[in-house]
């Protein structure tokens, strides 16, 4: 196994010895190591520059669960910058006050819409902003702006296909990239600078997936680059152009298996319904090469109206990990020739979700703080009007969350 503080080569004699001090050199080991080597080839190039890259992690839902998250927060230096969509996550508004309270540039860019939860949305810009947070508020130009980014101290991005909710992180298949390297984090720091400006952004990384710049055009190609296999995990993969191109490789011999739901043209792909929890993810894994994590689903909106962000990786280990736990999420399914979840099937499942969530969860700790804040501190409640009025703050929270939970579900 190789140490994490030195690597050699020793095995062949006309390859120098090199040692690499600090794994963020990796960049510079790599230009050494192909220029000892010689000329073999692009292929050898970025094999040895993806095996040399440590700099690409993978998060997975729910088994990492929110702790990376705050933690990252925590560790902050200089300056956090969020991007938020959905939120209920006491632990991440903690931490973020916290760092704005120890002198750290907390930015955060909060979606002006997201169907049924703007209310808590205004009402957590002005937490943050009584916390020393600067706030601003996504533009309405595009249908919504659905993506979820934070970036630590300029040099480390989180890309998130979850949102920042009990339900995405605690019980769904979901998923998160976190990279150091720089191209990457400028490109991420490009687009929020140009969404908080309300400015037009172009896309300067053809790995980084921006909706509706070019989202279509850069997975239509991770597709059509496909010569054994893609796994595609999808709650919505309804857009007819991507489920043509995906029966074009299914026709020229590409294993093509889907998590989630496929719309009429793709009736004839392999697909299956998720065991076990709720589908939040959107990945596809190409021929155990290449991997695409994002916001966005296969589907017209999210490509071509809404602001959706995600990442092409390549680091073999990110992929492998990706790619282990579609097979182990396939095993677990049950095949489903269409997989249409009825009304009455997505409340049972809501319901059974809500009555896995702690009692301390920050919906019913919000109900509570608003029974207390409507007393002046000194007012005398019987127990029954206690109860009362606890159970009425906590009905109608659990409603509205109920009611959001069901939005999301169903539009995004």
């Amino acid at each position: 196994m190789v140490p994490s503080d030195s690597l050699s080569q020793r095995r062949n004699p006309a390859v120098p010895r090199l040692i690499l001090r600090n794994w963020r050199d990796h960049d510079c080991v790599a230009a050494a190591m192909l220029s000892a080597i010689g000329q073999r080839g692009a292929r050898l190039r970025d094999n040895l520059a993806t095996w040399v890259d440590t700099s690409v992690k993978l998060l997975i839902q729910p088994e990492h669960g929110i702790a990376p998250l705050v933690a990252a927060i925590r560790h902050a230096r200089t300056s956090v910058n969020i991007v938020i969509f959905r939120f209920d996550r006491a632990e991440i508004e903690a931490a973020l006050k916290a760092a704005a309270g120890r002198g750290v540039a907390v930015t955060a860019l909060i979606a002006s819409t997201n169907n049924g939860g703007e209310k808590e949305l205004r009402k957590l810009e002005m937490r943050l902003l009584a916390a020393g947070v600067t706030v601003s508020r996504s533009a309405r130009d595009l249908a919504r702006y659905h993506d979820k980014l934070l970036i630590i101290d300029r040099t480390v991005l989180y890309m998130l296909s979850f949102n920042l909710t009990c339900l995405d992180v605690d019980h769904s298949r979901s998923f998160g990239i976190v990279t150091s390297k720089k191209a990457v984090v400028h490109e991420a720091l490009k687009l929020l600078e140009a969404d908080n400006e309300r400015r037009s952004y172009e896309a300067g990384l053809n790995t980084f997936i921006v909706s509706p710049v070019n989202a279509r055009k850069e997975l239509v190609g991770l597709i059509r680059r496909a010569r054994k296999q893609l796994l595609i995990y999808d709650p919505h993969l309804v857009d007819v152009r991507m489920l043509k191109a995906l029966q074009e490789q299914r026709q020229n011999g590409v294993d093509v298996k889907v998590i989630g739901s496929a719309g009429r043209g793709g009736h004839r792909l392999n697909v299956r319904v998720l065991a076990g929890f709720r589908l939040h993810a959107r990945a596809i894994i190409r021929d155990r090469r290449e991997a695409f994590v994002g916001s966005q689903s296969l589907r017209k909106a999210e490509l071509d109206s809404r602001r959706e962000v995600g990442l092409i990786v390549r680091d073999v280990k990110v992929v492998r990990r990706l790619r282990d736990t579609f097979q182990a999420d396939w095993a677990a399914t049950e095949s489903a020739e269409v997989n249409r979840v009825t009304p009455r099937q997505l409340t049972k499942t809501l319901d059974a979700q809500m009555r896995q969530l702690s009692r301390l969860d920050p919906v019913v700790k919000a109900a509570l703080k608003d029974v207390v804040s409507k007393t002046d501190g000194s007012a005398m409640l019987t127990t029954r009007q206690v109860k009362a009025a606890v159970e009425k703050a906590v009905k109608e929270a659990v409603r509205e969350r109920v009611q959001e939970m069901l939005n999301e579900s169903a539009q995004e």
